[in-house]
């Protein structure tokens, strides 16, 4: 429908086009001639007239809207309208945090002693400009203050030394999927549930990843739990793939503060350095949105059939996304702050497994003269 579409102009209006367009076409203009004046086709202004020669100006006059008139004022929509988006279901005494037709139902008749069916409920939703939408969950716990001056001062601080290093800033995480995990739809007969068959047993796969803002992605599986151990591993190994020093940037995992992560990073003089985002702030952490995409929109849509073909899933869709580069850096999540600019062909496809324990010192060795650069 085009924008001049007269199908969009209420009754009223419509009216006093037809009245206008009478009154010019009476006066001696073309009706083809008013018919585009006024962003109508030329069959509608023909039909205007015709109903004027036969019932005269009555006969364009608006007519009343079929159907009943809505038993909620203007007034009544827009107080439930402040009450749906300004607040928390549980402040008005119902059990859930997410709003339903029902309990929107339910606040109507409360407010207003009004009953609406629910498909009442979510027509005026939809005329209010509302809709159904899966919410973003934050803890309670955060500190929105600290979030915000991370964002605004401690994240620029860190880009700006990143930059005068010559630094790449990394993101980093870790997330578990398992093999009962499903997501996503698909297409069958209304009332007939579809069926996919998959593995009843369970088991599951650790990762743990780094992702920069410039959409380099780093990864590697993770056998059993994740330890000390095994993360300083990945650090040596993504230390050892970059072309400088690595500013890695990590949530408040007990791993990640271990003593034995701090002493990896003093060991490397500068060459490795580890920040910390504010507690319970995941949404400041694009990694997060790297696991959205393996679980959800990945390996979630799969049939699995035992643990090596999960496993080699999961691998597939991580190797994925390191070959698209603008999905993970145009992913929402993924920081527009400034960061560090990096070699654009340097893109291992993932981070080696066969790394000797001593590359990682002879590397180290080549950047610093560092005489605790010994793991």
């Amino acid at each position: 429908m085009r924008e001049n579409d007269g199908r969009k102009l209420d009754h009223r209006t419509l009216e006093a086009l037809r009245l206008r367009a009478v009154e010019q076409v009476a006066q001696g203009a073309h009706p083809e001639d008013v018919a585009a004046a006024l962003g109508m086709h030329r069959k509608t202004v023909y039909g205007w007239l015709a109903k004027a020669r036969s019932g005269g100006r009555e006969a364009l006059a608006a007519k009343p809207l079929p159907g009943r008139p809505s038993k909620l004022s203007g007034a009544q929509m827009r107080r439930i309208y402040d009450l749906v988006i300004g607040s928390d279901p549980r402040q008005l005494e119902f059990e859930f945090a997410l709003w339903t037709r029902e309990m929107i139902r339910e606040l109507i008749r409360r407010e207003f002693g009004v009953a609406l069916s629910a498909v009442s409920v979510g027509r005026m939703l939809k005329g209010l400009g509302l809709s159904a939408q899966r919410p973003l969950w934050r803890a309670w716990q955060a500190d929105p203050e600290k979030v915000a001056a991370w964002k605004d001062t401690e994240y620029r601080q860190i880009a700006a030394q990143a930059a005068k290093a010559g630094a790449t800033i990394y993101f980093s995480d870790e997330a578990s999927v398992r093999s009962d995990y499903h997501a996503g739809t698909t297409w069958a007969p209304v009332g007939k549930t579809p069926v996919v068959r998959s593995t009843g047993a369970r088991f599951s796969v650790n990762m743990i990843s780094a992702v920069s803002a410039k959409g380099a992605l780093r990864f590697s599986i993770v056998e059993g739990t994740l330890t000390s151990a095994k993360f300083i591993d990945f650090g040596k190994r993504l230390l050892h793939d970059a072309p400088g020093p690595v500013f890695l940037i990590l949530d408040g995992h007990p791993v990640h503060r271990s003593k034995a992560v701090s002493a990896l990073a003093a060991s490397t003089c500068g060459q490795l350095r580890l920040f910390r985002i504010p507690s319970y702030s995941p949404q400041l952490n694009p990694d997060e949105w790297v696991w959205k995409n393996i679980k959800h929109d990945r390996v979630g849509r799969t049939s699995v059939s035992g643990p090596d073909q999960f496993k080699a899933l999961a691998v597939k869709a991580l190797r994925r996304l390191q070959r698209m580069p603008h999905i993970v850096r145009g992913s929402s999540q993924t920081p527009t702050w400034p960061t560090s600019p990096r070699p654009p062909d340097h893109n291992p496809p993932e981070l080696r497994v066969d790394l000797p324990k001593s590359s990682f010192v002879v590397r180290a060795a080549r950047r610093v003269a560092c005489p605790a650069a010994a793991p």
